[in-house]
């Protein structure tokens, strides 16, 4: 479908916001209703998850599954991935420099953001079709059926790479009933949400579902730009525009196809930081900043107040199409054939002030040349699934073709320069940076008149990837008795990847080229005056050679290394792998179940998207200034044991599930940011291990249910000892985005207002034992416990034709990290990316 036509998304909310009705069951026809037939009593132990891609009892599922009905997703204002953590204990959800980079975790295991060749240890699936990172699941999903949070890997049913467990996103689709509806709500931040959608019969045998939303918000940070060029004192705001479309054609009685289509533009500016240690730095900082404040005086993250002097507007847009096949063969018992086809492309410009401050230092324009990641998909998905009087079985074939492009660039403000040479003169000596011919320490050393060191464009690189995925898996259960099941899973993947990397230098690194001589040997000369500036400055000139490599590294930080301007890379990956599981199911009654499984979990390795040196130029190697050509990680394995039970009570109201899990993980891959550029540590072992428990009650109290979860997750770095001196502390300590405990609540009351009105309230509530928010376990980077709360209460005629409600997200205001930084080349300070602060409305909806 051409981007033209989904731009016109206000014109298709204004087409179809307004009018619905909940739509019948798929597959009826609206001239041939059937006669009514005696209802058997709706209770949970009748919902159903497809956690094993066929139509389950929850109940009968031997693995721990978080279900997220259609009803609880909309009294909690679910919209997106990061909306739904606070229903699920044990998943955290992050993000980073932009809304780009968004990252979940499962009982404290998941990817690190912030490189593009990093695949997620947490698959996302949106109606069957798996996407290649989280960050395309932070956006506005539409209109969902259920959400199914699978725990451990899941390799053997769903794509690729779910090492950790897999978001199962399933919306609504289309049915033979005419409907419509319309949803307008009004917020804090000026905050306007507009979202409509259409459902109807376009004949006998084909139905036709539209769904378009419109959602702005003003920024929640303020922001302070000295004097610019930035002009927006915001930051975080919403301007995202949804189109989804959805054909449903059926045939013949045994085959059904729908076609589904979508587009998303997210035009926004995002993401600032906030100080949470200001480090002596800042004051160099704010002497080169107009007005004298490029850093809050004192932190104070609940101010939500950040220093921005640079862009950070972000563009993002994803679309794609799919059609999903599911043909009731005459064969094998009437097995079903299904084909998932889906092509997809999402792409992310954004611009970026490296330095989280006003002072204008470092940072990246927003445009498609210099900021620009872009993932083109085709994946294709066969299944045979079918039954006999003791087996249920499948059989599947998976194929993906992902190609990645990513333009990456760094530009040096005006005050890069004098604060690079006060910074460092100061850390050799405090006392130094004080003194007034500190900006010039490095003019003096590189020889070449202030002010023309760190010209412009400082880099302009590019990278090209292409991953091909293929793989053959089954996943079986037989019924042994009448009681007990044994499931058996297997799958083989071959990987193959492939990286073109380009790396230039437009401004010629002038600075860095000042110390070596044209066969890359460091110049005596250049020592010599390395030394002179120095010795002028009270330092001993037996201490020169110490300090002289400390100097010449932070002037050749990665995107000033001259070793690296036209260079190019080809690099190759392959890798085949198997992994599986083994499930033992006993059904002691109708309400109890026991179980126990093994799962082998994989996820393939990769390439590091970034300037990456060391001092041996390897990967492996500690700091340094020469350019590491193999920047390839080993893929990430684990062990993954699971022992739980699942039991009804009160009739099928009350269903109470609990596991014992144990996972271990070997080469866990960390993507760990070393001041100055990300790489991807392999961990040699990270033990994850704890329980998992989950409460779903109808209380018996008409109208009134509760949903609760708790999850105990001791997940700990191995005790080797690792290479690099940022990475001291993990060693047998927690591991970073891992609280131990987490838990949440949700209770729903429903009543009867008179005869033609329902009243309807929901308060829930997550809370998080304290956590680190670092990948290298900064103590300046942990987070406190807190729990956030939400609430809703809306009322509405009793036919559901009309609903208003009363909400409110995170009511008591909690300030919390999100992931904590070191302040880029500011050493001693650190900053935080935080979370929502309260955000509160009115929400109306009309359905006819």
């Amino acid at each position: 479908m051409a981007c033209a036509t989904f731009k016109h998304t206000g014109l298709a909310i204004a087409v179809v916001a307004a009018l619905t009705a909940i739509p019948a069951a798929r597959g009826q026809s609206a001239a041939a209703t059937p006669a009514p037939t005696a209802e058997e009593p709706v209770t949970l132990s009748t919902m159903t998850v497809t956690a094993q891609k066929r139509e389950q009892a929850l109940q009968e599922v031997p693995i721990t599954v978080n279900v997220l009905s259609e009803q609880l997703l909309q009294d909690t204002g679910v919209r997106d991935i990061k909306d739904m953590q606070v229903l699920v204990p044990g998943l955290t959800v992050t993000s980073t420099q932009s809304a780009a980079q968004t990252v979940a975790r499962i009982r404290g295991i998941g990817t690190v953001g912030d490189n593009a060749g990093l695949e997620s240890s947490v698959g996302i699936v949106v109606d069957g079709v798996y996407r290649a990172r989280n960050s395309v699941g932070f956006t506005d999903l539409g209109e969902l059926e259920r959400i199914e949070v699978l725990k451990g890997p899941q390799g053997t049913v769903f794509g690729k790479n779910t090492s950790a467990g897999v978001i199962n996103v399933i919306t609504r689709r289309p049915s033979y009933t005419q409907s419509a509806e319309g949803e307008v709500t009004l917020g804090n931040y000026g905050a306007l949400g507009l979202a409509g959608a259409y459902n109807d019969a376009l004949g006998e045998k084909t139905a036709l579902r539209i769904y378009a939303a419109q959602r702005t918000r003003d920024g929640v940070d303020d922001v302070r730009i000295a004097n610019g060029p930035r002009t927006r004192t915001d930051d975080g705001d919403q301007n995202m525009h949804t189109l989804r479309g959805q054909l449903l054609w059926e045939p013949s009685d045994n085959v059904e196809v729908v076609f589904a289509a979508d587009y998303t533009s997210r035009e926004e500016n995002c993401c600032v930081t906030v100080t949470t240690v200001r480090g002596p730095t800042a004051a160099i900082l704010n002497a080169l900043t107009p007005g004298g404040e490029a850093v809050i005086p004192v932190a104070d993250p609940d101010r939500r107040l950040a220093y921005s002097n640079r862009s950070t507007e972000q563009d993002i847009k994803d679309k794609g199409i799919q059609a999903e096949v599911n043909w009731t063969t005459p064969w094998a018992n009437e097995a079903v054939l299904t084909s998932i086809t889906a092509s997809r492309e999402w792409q992310a410009i954004n611009g970026l002030d490296f330095d989280y401050s006003a002072a204008d230092v470092l940072y990246r324009a927003p445009d498609e040349d210099e900021s620009l990641t872009r993932f083109k998909t085709f994946s294709q998905e066969f299944r045979l699934t079918g039954s006999s009087d003791s087996i249920d079985w499948m059989v599947g074939l998976f194929y993906s073709n992902e190609d990645l492009d990513r333009n990456e660039t760094y530009r040096y403000g005006r005050a890069y320069e004098p604060y690079l040479s006060t910074a460092l003169i100061g850390q050799i000596n405090p006392a130094l940076a004080l003194r007034p011919d500190a900006p010039l320490f490095l003019s003096q050393a590189t020889g070449r008149p202030f002010g023309t060191l760190f010209p412009g464009l400082a880099t302009l690189d590019t990278y090209k990837q292409n991953a091909e995925s293929t793989a053959i898996f089954t996943n079986n259960t037989w019924h042994a008795t009448d009681a007990f099941d044994v499931t058996v899973g297997l799958r083989y993947t071959n990987e193959k990847k492939t990286l073109e990397s380009n790396y230039t230098n437009p401004n010629g690194s002038l600075a860095c080229a000042s110390y070596f001589l044209p066969n890359g040997q460091v110049n005596p000369a250049a020592l010599q005056r390395i030394g002179a500036a120095l010795v002028s400055r009270g330092i001993p000139a037996a201490a020169v050679p110490t300090i002289a490599p400390q100097v010449i590294g932070f002037t050749c930080l990665p995107w000033a290394n001259v070793a690296h301007n036209g260079r190019a890379t080809d690099q190759e990956r392959s890798e085949k792998e198997w992994s599986g599981t083994l499930k033992l199911a006993y059904s002691f009654s109708d309400d109890v179940m026991a179980y126990g499984s093994y799962a082998r979990g994989y996820k393939a390795g990769g390439f590091n998207l970034d300037r990456v040196q060391s001092s041996n130029g390897l990967s492996s190697g500690t700091q340094g200034i020469l350019p590491v050509d193999d920047t390839s990680f080993p893929g990430e394995f684990v062990d993954s044991f699971e022992l739980g039970t699942k039991t009804t009570w009160a009739g099928g109201n009350l269903l109470l599930n609990a596991a014992l899990f144990y996972q271990e993980y070997t080469d866990f891959q960390l993507n760990s940011f070393l001041g100055t550029s990300f790489v991807v540590r392999s961990i040699p072992k990270v033990t994850s291990q704890g329980l998992d428990a989950e409460m779903l009650w109808n209380t018996g109290i008409d109208g009134l249910s509760m949903q609760a979860g708790l999850v105990y997750a001791d997940t700990q770095y191995g005790d080797d000892v690792l290479p690099d001196a940022g990475l001291v502390l993990l060693p047998g300590s927690q591991m970073s985005f891992a609280p131990k405990w987490s838990g949440n609540a949700n209770v729903t009351y429903e009543w009867d207002m008179g005869s033609r009105l329902v009243g309807r309230f929901n308060i829930g509530a997550k809370y998080m034992s304290e956590y680190n928010t670092g990948s290298d376990l900064d103590p300046e980077k942990l987070q406190d416990a807190y729990t956030l709360v939400n609430a809703r209460i809306g009322l509405g005629d009793v036919n559901q034709r009309w609903t208003l409600e009363l909400w409110g997200q995170n009511l008591t205001d909690e300030t919390y990290k999100q992931v904590g930084i070191d302040a880029p080349i500011q050493t001693g300070s650190w900053n935080a990316f935080l979370g929502s602060p309260r955000l509160y409305g009115v929400t109306l909806r009309v359905r006819y």
